[in-house]
């Protein structure tokens, strides 16, 4: 770079306010320069002593001192305006690297539910078939043959996990006694809707932790699981602990009767 270049950039930036004070300052010393000399020239044997010098002193560089002063004020706000926008500018980027930070953690978690529910679905999708073979299978029934759930099984196996959750939503089950029959009559099979039920809201309540909008969850509960669940809710009796805990006929082993099952 060269020396008017360095100059031009030297110049450029400094604040116009240090300038113009210069300017000021020179012109004054000069003037007050040209006044003492034009004094001195027009009575050169008056006597100058300390206390006349120190007068006029004063009086000439009580205005500068007053002008830098006010100069001073001026850029000490133009340095806080500077400031306060540089912290304004440092506030949103630090609430934009928040937002960044939370969404991020919001999608892994999401991506950690996701990988979850899978494992869980699949849990679903045994707990469903294991209630739909208790109920409608060779030992139920006898509706479908152990060939026909073994089938159904394997479609389970290989992803289909609410096979038998459609099953469930899609038939009648005038033959068996209703679908509560089906999920509450035996001990058995209130022990598979107990623990589907417990399993569905607990995937449910993990959904929460992660889904903003609530979408996950709404989509979660029009699925046939969760339509499946609806139903277990519609058709629970009033003696049904979900939580796992016996309660009424559960404690003393012996089946429900059909007038303690809810419609």
């Amino acid at each position: 770079m060269s020396t008017s270049n360095r100059l031009r950039t030297f110049i450029s930036d400094r604040d116009w306010r240090i300038w113009f004070g210069l300017v000021v300052t020179f012109v004054w010393i000069g003037g007050g320069l040209w006044f003492v000399v034009g004094t001195v020239a027009a009575n050169p044997d008056q006597q100058m002593t300390l206390g006349v010098i120190g007068n006029f002193l004063e009086g000439a560089f009580a205005p500068l001192a007053f002008l830098w002063l006010v100069l001073g004020l001026f850029m000490q706000q133009r340095e806080l305006s500077n400031n306060t926008e540089m912290l304004r500018r440092t506030s949103e980027q630090s609430e934009k690297q928040t937002q960044a930070i939370a969404a991020t953690e919001m999608n892994a978690r999401q991506e950690s539910f996701f990988k979850i529910a899978e494992s869980v679905k699949h849990q679903l999708g045994g707990i469903s078939g294991m209630l739909f073979a208790s109920g409608l299978g060779p030992v139920g029934s006898e509706r479908y043959n152990r060939d026909e759930i073994s089938e159904m099984f394997r479609w389970s196996a290989n992803g289909d996990w609410e096979i038998f959750a459609r099953q469930f939503l899609s038939m009648d089950f005038l033959e068996e006694g209703g679908l509560q029959s089906l999920l509450y009559e035996t001990d058995i099979r209130r022990r598979h809707t107990r623990n589907f039920r417990r399993t569905f809201e607990r995937l449910i309540e993990l959904a929460r932790g992660c889904d903003v909008d609530g979408i996950i969850v709404d989509s979660m509960k029009q699925s046939a699981f969760g339509l499946l669940y609806q139903r277990t809710s519609d058709y629970m009796p009033d003696d049904f602990d979900p939580a796992g805990r016996s309660s009424g006929a559960d404690q003393s082993g012996t089946s429900p009767s059909s007038s303690s099952i809810s419609s």
